[in-house]
């Protein structure tokens, strides 16, 4: 999923808006500055970036893209409402998050993300932790066509783990979003799968068959790149666990009977519940079984002294909607067992919205279309073409913050030129998801890379690196078009 089946009207309803009056110089100036603010701003605040001046920055972009808009006789008022547009756009993936972080609060206080943790530790070791965490991803995404329920569930646990394992997060966090996408994008109930799939004019099951071609052997390269760097873990000694253990047990009423709690949520979106309906009632759940299965911290966390309606029902609002903490015997765990709930997302919607109003701007002035237009026109080869596309798809997830628009602006606009060279429409479909959906992940602003960040509590630069199926698929499908390989014809 992403913030998927948010909007499913969007492949009839999105109009692509051209502007004949812009430059591809007045296109590019406020995405040159964009980009150069953004890396200036990153190098004086590092990691501390996210908390609002990248924010801000986004804000910056948008003006410059305004003062570009109103040269070319773009009104305020046709910004605005293109903003709207994308602002509603994100209404759903808004409340996602705040109900991913009430489900954060719960899960911590009735225990499930203790005891993910607690047998995770005795189960997985170092040297195939990252491994098994990517195949239980792939596995979790590809049964529920979501990789953002995915990161918001098992996600969430396998952090914890990496991390009382003294493995860097970046790199738990790229196993895990890896895995996530690899399922995401060929699942057909993945909302991107069929998107990609319809914006191309193909049939969804040709398009996936078609994929495997570019995205088995992505996956494969990131597993053995996770088993590779697991083996190095590994050789430094495997860490004494047992007080932390200890420290789990005492400070939890640890259960595998708490399992219950997520196997609901993914059995409810395996069934289609709508993932807003889903994570509501996976946060309600974790809040009755606190009650039930942790009651002493209940009170604890309420600031009461027995067990009442009262108590309860303080203990588990605040675990829903502000930042709670447990303590352990073991000062490492403290960190892990605190959860912000509600209120901890507030910094991630607040760069969507930004990112949103950039998007916006520069898709009401019609710089979206004059970049995917001025990148068609560079290539006149079938090579050209894909790199072409890859391009645009990387373009709009930069610029327009959206991975939805990565997948509907090139879809709409590179239809005809494959169809003009002969090609099958699974080739642009399989593009299309190759770079649209899997590089919106790795771009900090994009609603996708601001969840992720968000959610798992590891910032976009530190995982990019390690989300290796995610950077390695665009090389992946240009390698494949570069050598000619399975390029499927129209039937004359």
């Amino acid at each position: 999923m992403h913030s998927k089946d948010i909007k499913p009207e969007l492949p009839e309803q999105e109009v692509i808006i051209i502007n004949k009056e812009l430059s591809i110089t007045e296109a590019l100036f406020p995405v040159i500055i964009l980009v150069g603010l953004l890396a200036y701003n990153i190098f004086i605040f590092g990691d501390s970036a996210l908390g609002g001046s990248n924010q801000f920055i986004l804000i910056i972009g948008a003006a410059v893209a305004a003062i570009v808009g109103f040269r070319n006789k773009v009104s305020y008022q046709q910004m605005m409402e293109e903003v709207g547009h994308n602002v509603k756009s994100t209404s759903g993936a808004i409340l996602i998050l705040l109900m991913v972080g009430a489900l954060s609060g719960t899960w911590l206080l009735s225990g499930v993300i203790p005891s993910m943790i607690y047998y995770g530790l005795q189960i997985l070791t170092p040297s195939i932790f990252l491994a098994a965490s990517l195949v239980i991803c792939s596995i979790v995404s590809l049964a529920t066509g979501s990789s953002w329920s995915t990161s918001a569930t098992v996600g969430i646990a396998l952090i914890g783990i990496g991390q009382t394992m003294g493995i860097n997060p970046g790199m738990t966090a790229g196993a895990v979003i890896s895995g996530a996408y690899f399922g995401d994008k060929i699942s057909p109930l993945s909302d991107t799968t069929n998107l990609a799939s319809a914006m191309a004019g193909a049939e969804l099951f040709d398009h996936i068959k078609y994929m495997l071609m570019t995205t088995v052997p992505s996956i494969l390269v990131a597993l053995v790149v996770f088993l590779i760097i697991g083996f190095n873990i590994s050789a430094t000694g495997s860490p004494d666990i047992s007080d932390k253990l200890n420290a789990i047990d005492a400070a939890f009423n640890i259960s595998p009977w708490l399992f219950l709690v997520p196997a609901v949520v993914i059995f409810l979106i395996i069934k289609k519940t709508q993932p807003l309906v889903a994570l509501l009632a996976g946060a309600l759940l974790g809040g009755i079984v606190a009650i039930i299965a942790q009651p002493e911290i209940v009170v604890k966390i309420a600031e009461g002294t027995t067990l009442d309606f009262n108590t309860a029902y303080k203990g588990v609002m605040k675990s829903l909607t502000t930042k709670t903490s447990i303590e352990t015997t073991n000062p490492e765990l403290n960190d892990l067992f605190s959860a912000k709930g509600m209120e901890g997302m507030l910094g991630t919607i607040w760069l969507i919205l930004c990112a949103m109003v950039f998007g916006g701007v520069m898709d009401a002035i019609g710089a979206l279309a004059r970049i995917s237009q001025a990148l068609l026109n560079m290539f006149h080869t079938v090579f050209g073409l894909f790199a072409s596309t890859v391009l645009s798809c990387l373009a709009i997830n930069v610029t327009a913050s959206d991975q939805y628009l990565a997948l509907v602006i090139p879809g709409k606009m590179y239809k005809k030129a494959f169809q003009d060279k002969g090609l099958h429409p699974v080739n642009l479909s399989r593009t299309l998801e190759d770079t649209g959906t899997v590089t919106s992940v790795l771009v900090p602003w994009n609603t996708c890379g601001a969840y992720n960040a968000g959610v798992l509590g590891v910032p976009t630069v530190d995982y990019f690196i390690y989300a290796i199926f995610n950077w390695i698929s665009p090389f992946m499908t240009l390698t494949v078009a570069a050598l000619g390989i399975k390029i499927k014809q129209l039937k004359q």
